[in-house]
This record gives structure tokens, C-alpha cells and sequence, in this order.
């Protein structure tokens, strides 16, 4: 009977389909940051394009949305980095038995740090994207909004930034280990 029981939680604590959900953390965490990156840049440089035509001189000013765009998918990669490295190999195999080393705790976990990251770099590059357009075209037909501009873009840049920290807290939560 005991060991029924032992087999049992051994089932629910470190299932095979616990890697899928850590693996999906790390995806997650690289895809909506970089969709967030790649909306930002898009729309910043259409802003920018724009403004160019009128003021040529004012591009290289004007690329600051852009690079804090970047940032953004570089977040979602710090994290995907970390998850993806925190996932354990199954022990054994061959004729040995294989057995699990990785929990559906840390997995959850992992699942949640990558979706916290990916979702808040996606809001961070929306944000991004809108001011840097809106601003960079306004900063042409009014140099003195360009601090303005700054401020804010820094302050959206700052949602991606609290997605980073959450995640790599939520990725470092213990997850225990498997029972043999």
C-alpha cells in the first residue's frame, strides 16, 4: 500500500509533461517580448520615416524609440535564457529506469515567469511604439518636447523592465525535487 501511494506522488509531482509547461515559459517570454520589440520599432520608425522627410537632421535624434524598443526583446531573451537552463534532463534512461528531475512546481513557475515577462515586454513595446511615433513627430514641429518625450518613453520602458524583475523572481522560486 505505502508504495502505491509513494508511485502515485510521483505521478503528480513530476509528470512528464513538465518540461512542456517550462519550455512554454521560455517561449512565451521570447515571443511577446519580441513582438512587443518588433511592434515598437515598427511604429517608432514609421514616426521616424515621417519626421524625416521634413527634418533629416533629426534622425539620429530621433532613433532613441527604437533602441529602447530593442531592450525590450532583449529581456524576453534574458529570461527564455534563464528558464530554458533551468529545466532538468529526466536521469536514467537506457536500461536503467528513467526518472524525472524536474517538478510541476518549477514548471508552473517557469510557465509564469515567461508569460509575466513576454506579456509585460509586449505592453512595454506597444507603449513604446505609440509615443515614439506620436513624439518623435511632435518633437520635429516642437524641439522643446523632446525631454518630454523621454520621460515617457522611459517610464514605458520601465513596465518591461518590473516584467524582468517579477519573472527572474518567480524563475528562481525553488521547486523542490522528485521523489525516487
Amino acid at each position: 500500500m505505502a508504495s502505491m501511494l509513494v508511485a502515485e506522488s510521483f505521478g503528480e509531482a513530476c509528470p512528464a509533461s513538465a518540461p512542456f509547461f517550462g519550455y512554454m515559459g521560455a517561449a512565451a517570454a521570447l515571443i511577446f517580448a519580441n513582438l512587443g520589440a518588433a511592434y515598437g520599432t515598427a511604429k517608432s520608425g514609421v514616426g521616424i520615416c515621417s519626421m524625416g522627410v521634413m527634418h533629416p537632421g533629426l534622425i539620429m535624434k530621433s532613433i532613441i524609440p527604437v533602441v529602447m524598443a530593442g531592450v525590450i526583446g532583449i529581456y524576453g531573451f534574458i529570461i527564455a535564457v534563464v528558464v530554458g537552463t533551468k529545466i532538468k534532463e529526466p536521469n536514467g534512461g537506457g536500461g536503467a529506469p528513467v526518472v524525472p528531475a524536474y517538478t510541476l512546481f518549477a514548471a508552473f513557475g517557469h510557465l509564469g515567469a515567461g508569460l509575466t515577462g513576454g506579456l509585460s515586454g509586449l505592453a512595454a513595446g506597444m507603449a513604446i511604439g505609440i509615443v515614439g511615433d506620436a513624439g518623435v513627430r511632435a518633437t520635429a514641429q516642437q524641439p522643446k518636447l523632446f525631454v518630454g518625450m523621454i520621460l515617457i518613453l522611459i517610464f514605458a520602458e520601465a513596465l518591461g523592465l518590473y516584467g524582468l524583475i517579477v519573472a527572474l523572481i518567480m524563475s528562481s522560486a525553488g521547486g523542490g525535487t522528485c521523489p525516487e
